[in-house]
């Protein structure tokens, strides 16, 4: 039944050689991995006024200027990061570029940012989506949290479906929320240049507004510049593209800058314009099409669109988190499970670990959008300015031609991320602090999963100067619990493969000790049987003291240990719960005995 409900949800497996069809066209690449930086438009401009809402009014005609500061930084980040996708083709993006050029701790520290960027990603999104929905549908408000996980769980099946099939299915909805966009700002831009509205800006720009500072407005700027968050997921998922595969992801990353400022100054203007202000029951995008539109069927498409749009920026996520996860798995740095690719040639231990992540964190935020995106953003903002750096280090390494113009392009970037980072810390430390606490932690289960996997490999390497222990014998145990057809058989099999064969029995009393050995006379007499009296009534206590015994013995005249338990097998599951499973913990404690083989001789019942 499960692997029938697996095929439902998921499909059929696809071949290995099916993988160059996986591969994703400029459009659709567009919308699976620009999803998640164009869909900050509908809170970035939001987030601005939250800030300058403290002083009043009268401060909104800041946006403006702010926006203009937001829109320098996106060209500093497309430039950078398209000379990233040319200088490493093969995807990994901050993580590469710092660990190659920095070190590998400062890769580690962007890998491990955007390894929980990326769930933040999920998170942020569909609780974004799920606000967008309760605004339009004010009913649901209360069950934010219910819709943001159903919405989760839809993606992250899609998603095990195959990268081409959901960006199939997730392609449309990108693409009408740009449309929606585009008609919310002409529309407004339209009546503005017209006079057909009859609305002012609160403030003229430059308006001297009193008790505005320095510190308020780089808050601003901070929080605008949550606009730019996933930016850097294309550089990331470079595999993903069809041949050639660094062209095809450098001209959609340029599409892409492109679409996101254009909509980025739309939305702020107007949001000045008709002087909209943040609300905690509706976004700013949902007033602006209300006074533009009304409630009309106009606005609920954009409603709906950009719904969609927030909740399927998850899709970014779920698109770079994978692989990001496969590049640390090959270095060492996570588990191995990482670079598995599923029934449908996705990483889909990634997959799933990313969408219980984001659960995770909208149950413990309660689906607060506004709680999660300063954790979001500097996340993002650490492999930002890394990666910046790295480049730098790189081009006056190497000196290609050209160089300099490379060099200037990332140092400006460098200067403009690492004052937004520092800007987030100094103005919103209380709810970014957990990131200097949680990093080096992740920084170091990094560095213990490689020192386990360096032992491991130590371990297993085969050293030709030193000659392996010769193997002269083998003593084969059979714990048994009496005389039945699972014994007869085990012991059968004990015989074909031992040198010496011994019935190994745990007696409660002295009675059943005495009986068992005159049945054993009758039953099997060349097979040596020991017997031990368990005053206690434990089994494998007993048995473990008496194969320690053995074993010590055996290993003297390098002999091998091999313990065979029987166990029958039972055709029901629910028929397990009817019989002890002594052979289960019996096997538990052996397998970690270092000089003992440990297996099991199967006996399947037909009714």
């Amino acid at each position: 039944m499960s692997s029938s409900l697996k095929r439902f949800l998921i499909g059929k497996p696809l071949k290995s050689t099916e993988l160059g069809e996986q591969k994703l066209g400029k459009l659709k690449a567009l919308a699976i991995l620009s999803s998640d930086a164009l869909s900050s438009v509908a809170y970035g401009t939001e987030q601005i006024l939250i800030v300058l809402a403290t002083v009043g009014l009268v401060a909104f005609w800041y946006s403006l200027p702010i926006a203009i500061g937001v829109l320098v930084l996106l060209l500093a980040l497309i430039l950078s990061y398209r000379q990233i996708i040319y200088s490493y083709p093969h995807g990994g993006g901050a993580y590469v570029v710092s660990k190659n050029n920095l070190g590998v701790n400062a890769g580690l520290i962007a890998g491990g940012s955007l390894l929980v960027d990326y769930i933040l990603t999920v998170a942020v999104s569909v609780s974004a989506g799920t606000d967008a929905i309760t605004s339009a549908v004010p009913t649901l408000h209360n069950h934010n949290v219910f819709i943001a996980i159903i919405l989760v769980i839809i993606i992250t099946i899609l998603n095990l479906r195959g990268v081409t099939e959901s960006a199939s299915v997730l392609a449309y909805p990108v693409y009408l929320f740009v449309l929606a966009l585009v008609i919310l700002i002409a529309t407004g831009i339209y009546n503005v240049a017209t006079g057909t509205t009859q609305i002012t800006p609160p403030t003229p720009i430059g308006t001297v507004v009193p008790g505005i500072t320095l510190f308020i407005l780089l808050r601003a700027f901070s929080s605008g510049c949550s606009a730019l968050t996933g930016v850097e997921a294309i550089s990331n998922a470079i595999p993903n593209f069809k041949e050639p595969s660094d062209k095809n992801a450098a001209k959609t990353l340029v599409i892409m800058g492109t679409i996101l400022a254009i909509l980025f100054s739309g939305v702020t203007f107007l949001a000045y314009w008709y002087g909209i202000t943040p609300r905690a029951e509706e976004t700013v995008v949902s007033q602006l099409g209300s006074t533009i539109f009304g409630r009309n069927f106009i606005y609920y498409f954009i409603q709906a669109t950009t719904a969609l749009i927030l909740v399927l920026a998850a899709n970014t996520g779920f698109s770079a988190f994978p692989l990001l996860a496969y590049n640390l798995a090959a270095d060492k740095f996570m588990p191995r499970m990482y670079l598995m690719r599923g029934d449908r040639l996705g990483y889909s231990n990634g997959i799933i670990t990313l969408g219980l992540g984001s659960i995770i964190l909208i149950i413990a935020f309660e689906g607060h959008t506004e709680n999660l995106i300063p954790l979001y953003a500097v996340g993002v903002f650490i492999p930002f300015t890394l990666s910046q750096t790295g480049m730098i280090i790189k081009w006056i390494r190497e000196k290609p031609k050209g160089w300099m113009l490379k060099l200037t392009a990332n140092l400006i970037g460098a200067i403009i991320t690492f004052i937004v980072l520092t800007i987030f810390f100094l103005t919103k430390f209380a709810q970014v602090w957990s990131v200097i606490v949680f990093l080096p932690i992740i920084v170091y289960f990094f560095h213990r999963i490689n020192k386990h996997y360096e032992s491991v490999g130590e371990q297993l390497r085969i050293d030709p100067t030193v000659e392996p222990p010769k193997i002269e014998g083998n003593v084969v145990i059979v714990p048994i619990a009496g005389i039945t057809k699972v014994v007869d058989q085990s012991l059968n099999y004990a015989e074909s493969i031992g040198d010496l064969v011994i019935a190994l029995y745990v007696a409660f009393d002295k009675e059943s000790e005495l009986e068992m050995k005159r049945k054993w006379e009758k039953f099997r007499p060349t097979v040596r049987l020991k017997t031990v009296y368990s005053s206690y009534r434990s089994i494998t206590k007993p048995i473990l003291k008496m194969i320690d015994a053995i074993e010590h013995k055996a290993k003297e005249n390098n002999h091998t240990v091999t313990v065979l338990i029987p166990q029958f097998v039972t055709k029901k599951n629910w028929h397990n719960f009817l019989h002890n499973q002594s052979s289960i913990l019996l096997r538990f404690y052996l397998i970690h005995k270092k000089n003992v083989i440990v297996s099991t001789v199967p006996y399947h019942f037909q009714k």
